[in-house]
């Protein structure tokens, strides 16, 4: 059993942001030169990614789950089944 769910959009943003700090060690050693609006974009795109990741994942989850639902109420429910009276 899983100690807690798996975030996908949690991850994507951890690499985009491990991306992001290794471009900027790089540009602070002097191994790479780029200018620093270099990483906006690559910083605010990490962040679309990421958005959109979770979104699909919620997306995915609800329907799991609704699916998941609808299979375990296969039985009618008590009123109607003459289980019990209704006055």
């Amino acid at each position: 059993m899983l100690r807690h769910e798996f975030r996908p959009g949690r991850a994507v943003a951890g690499l985009a942001m491990l991306a992001l700090a290794g471009g900027y060690a790089a540009d602070a050693a002097g191994a790479w030169e780029v200018p620093w609006t270099f990483f906006l974009p690559l910083f605010l795109g990490g962040l679309w990614l990421a958005a959109a990741v979770t979104w699909a994942a919620y997306l995915l989850r609800r329907r799991r789950e609704a699916r998941k639902a609808s299979a375990e109420n296969t039985v009618a429910p008590a009123s109607t089944s003459g289980s019990h009276a209704i006055r």
